[in-house]
């Protein structure tokens, strides 16, 4: 019995689906009833079968911050994916990321201990990689460093570090490192805000750049990893490293709207979050633009994935055709 946690996320739900048409036998989590139609969204956009496929799931109804339910959710799991965490770059909201990233961490590595587990895939984030300057490349081994971290990547190197806790005490374990990860029908939040943006034709397009992969890829490299005999190991996930301007521009025209053509200069950026910031005081809307998301938009690096390409022999798909898949889709849902 495989177990999956964060079910109802991009990857997880995606990881669901390649799970149960692989015939595996699979567990899922999730914490309530509405999250469950975004799963079934996901697995209808890619089988006749959604419905049948959904229900050959063991959902199980619990959360990785309470140690009853996840006692219960790993009675006979054998092989763990740890996609749940929580997602937010607002400084007001370290706690709770800290409490479901680094503390649900540990609660998962710990039961899987205590449960004899064979093996654990837990989703990081490239956040959690060093920068290695505008020149090179950054691999597994460039030095991170919390200076300039976004609240997010900070819980979930905090996460990585239970997870190598749990590597100590013999649980077998991998490690995905994803860029910015491309899939469809989570438009409010991740990659999905790429398309919500680039479907209202801003001409404004944000300095930097990210490395960017689909979530396709993903899920396929987290199942050879936890199919093969590699442990102990995390691997940079990115297929391509792109601009925000390229990236904008390849969505826009996948959408049919005209590419962003002005650049958000630093000036512009704080300005924008000193109106972020005074919003957030008077409403309490969630921060968006903060210090640590300016440096990161100000300060781009390129990943390598040439470990991951090495260990797995694995080629990346091209981000186009999930590109053209996504606004499809996005126009498609927006249109009914």
């Amino acid at each position: 019995m495989v177990l999956v946690t964060g079910g109802t996320g991009l990857v997880g739900s995606h990881l669901l689906l390649q799970l149960v048409l692989a015939k595996t036998n699979v567990r899922a989590i999730y914490r309530t009833p509405k999250k469950l139609e975004q799963v079934k969204k996901i697995f209808y956009y890619h089988s006749q079968d959604a419905q049948l496929l959904f229900d050959s799931i063991d959902w199980r109804q619990g959360d990785i911050l309470d140690i009853p339910s996840l006692e219960e959710a790993y009675e006979g799991v054998t092989y763990v994916y740890h996609c749940a965490a929580f997602i937010s770059f607002n400084p007001s909201d370290f706690k709770k990321l800290e409490r479901v990233n680094r503390e649900g961490t540990a609660n998962i590595v710990n039961m899987s201990i205590a449960k004899g587990i064979q093996k654990l895939c837990y989703v990081s984030t490239i956040g959690t990689i060093g920068r290695a300057g505008a020149l090179k490349m950054a691999d597994e081994e460039t030095e991170w460093s919390r200076q300039h971290a976004n609240p997010y990547a900070l819980t979930k190197y905090l996460a990585e570090m239970e997870v190598w806790r749990g590597a100590q005490e013999q649980l077998e374990v991998v490690i995905v490192n994803p860029g910015v990860i491309l899939g469809p029908g989570y438009w409010e939040n991740g990659s999905g805000t790429f398309f919500k943006t680039a479907s209202k034709g801003y001409n404004y397009y944000p300095p930097g750049s990210s490395g960017f992969v689909t979530v396709t890829d993903v899920i396929k490299i987290m199942v050879q990893l936890m199919r093969s005999d590699i442990q102990g190991e995390r691997y940079i996930t990115v297929a391509e490293n792109l601009t925000y301007k390229e990236t904008l521009s390849r969505i826009a025209t996948a959408m049919g709207k005209n590419p962003p053509e002005k650049e958000l200069n630093i000036s512009l950026l704080k300005v924008g979050r000193f109106i972020d910031w005074l919003q957030h005081k008077v409403t309490g809307k969630a921060r968006t633009i903060t210090k640590s998301t300016i440096y990161g938009l100000t300060h781009p690096t390129t990943f390598s994935s040439r470990k991951l390409k090495q260990a797995l022999e694995f080629e990346f798909e091209p981000l186009d055709k999930t590109i053209e898949r996504c606004a499809e889709l996005f126009i498609e849902e927006i249109s009914e």
